[in-house]
Formats: C-alpha cells, sequence, structure tokens
C-alpha cells in the first residue's frame, strides 16, 4: 500500500490501514458493533495506535452516544500526542455533553 492518498505519518502497517478501513465501512454501513469489535482488536495489538484510539472515539461519542467513553478516549490521545487538533476539538464538543470542561 505504498500509493496511500494520505501521508502515513503514524507508520502504519498494511495491515493496521487495511482494519482501519474495514472499521470505517463497517461504521458507514452502522455495524457498529462489529466497527468496534475491529477496533477494540486493533489496540489489543498497539493500545497507543493514535488512529484506532481517534476512530474509537468517534465511534463511542458519534454513533453509541457514551460521551464519557468518548472524552475518556480522547485524553489518551491527547495524553500521548497533546498537539492533535482533531482529539482536541471533539473531546472539547462531548465534554459539553458531559459537564466537564
Amino acid at each position: 500500500m505504498s500509493d496511500l492518498p494520505f501521508e502515513n505519518v503514524y507508520a502504519l502497517s498494511d495491515e493496521q490501514i487495511s482494519l482501519l478501513e474495514q472499521a470505517e465501512n463497517e461504521m458507514l454501513r452502522n455495524n457498529l458493533g462489529k466497527a468496534e469489535e475491529i477496533l477494540q482488536q486493533m489496540l489489543e495489538s498497539d493500545p497507543e495506535c493514535i488512529p484506532v484510539l481517534n476512530n474509537l472515539a468517534h465511534l463511542y461519542g458519534r454513533h453509541f452516544s457514551d460521551f464519557e467513553k468518548a472524552v475518556s478516549i480522547y485524553d489518551k490521545v491527547l495524553s500521548l500526542e497533546p498537539d492533535n487538533a482533531w482529539a482536541r476539538d471533539s473531546r472539547r464538543r462531548y465534554q459539553r455533553y458531559v459537564g466537564r470542561d
């Protein structure tokens, strides 16, 4: 997968990229349990993988309305990568729902 339409800044393996695509496709198909399963399995192999954590937090916040869990995962992303604007902005959005600022 060397012809990626994006810069692979996290040095994801071909397998990780493929699994992330699968998880995202499952979200689009509204197969949310399957998407969660894929992402959770990926975290078992690499618990600090930023793209997996971001996707999982998005899944919990947007699709499951589990705002506490989404905020918690975004907190982890920001502890690993403090300048991650996506995680910071998304966390702020979900913090409003749980009363944390």
